[in-house]
């Protein structure tokens, strides 16, 4: 029980209803001494006394006790309320942003992707620029998606060097097949040395070796 409380909403309820400690004790007919020691919070109203006051001030004991009125409580409990809400909905609304945005991050990655591939021809640089571009806007989609549904920070990295590895992964067997059934040059080669009539594609598992290139003769073979 929170003494200086009660003496706190003692004396409110004595000043809403325009009394001075000397008058509201000679109502009650106790000193002014022991009204101003309720108002301190020093000492407290025996339960008879409590039963006065809450005659006199029309309010239960329970408030008195509480050192507040119930309405104010609950209208406070109401305010509470309402801003949790507030909070809530912003959240969410944050939340369906934030999935949005993941979402047009990652279509509009796999769209640079296939664009990428579509449009430049595998001994065209811009082709493998492109992808890997759509690559990152692809991740940091994943990376927004994981962020919404509140996945743990480990996780979500290791989501993305998944999606990384992934990528990777698809980006080497597409050059692969493209170099070992359509005899293609490499589209994510590292390094390129000429020499004469030949240019060596260096890539991160493999070297392609192409020979006369730009020719009718020319000869793509996949060196291990």
């Amino acid at each position: 029980m929170e003494q200086k409380k009660i003496g706190l909403f003692l004396k409110k309820l004595r000043n809403e209803n325009n009394l001075t400690q000397e008058i509201l004790a000679e109502k009650l007919n106790v000193s002014s001494r022991t009204v101003s020691r309720w108002e301190t919070g020093s000492n407290m109203p025996d339960i008879s006394m409590l039963v006065e006051l809450s005659e006199f001030y029309q309010i239960s004991i329970p408030e008195i006790i509480d050192g507040e009125r119930k309405s104010e409580k609950m209208n406070q409990e109401t305010r509470d309320t309402a801003v949790k809400i507030a909070e809530y909905s912003n959240n969410k609304g944050k939340i369906e942003k934030r999935k949005l945005i993941s979402y047009l991050l990652g279509i509009f990655g796999v769209f640079i992707i296939i664009s990428a591939f579509a449009m430049f021809p595998n001994d065209s640089s811009w082709g493998s620029i492109y992808a890997i571009i759509g690559g990152v806007f692809l991740v940091i989609g994943i990376y927004f998606g994981t962020k919404c549904i509140q996945v743990k920070r480990s996780l979500r990295i290791l989501s993305i060097i998944g999606c990384i590895i992934i990528l990777s992964g698809i980006f080497a067997i597409t050059d692969y097949i493209a170099v070992s059934q359509f005899h293609q040059v490499p589209r994510f080669s590292y390094c390129k040395s000429y020499g004469g009539d030949v240019i060596e594609h260096k890539t991160l598992f493999y070297t392609v070796i192409q020979k006369n290139p730009g020719t009718k003769s020319e000869q793509i073979e996949i060196v291990k």
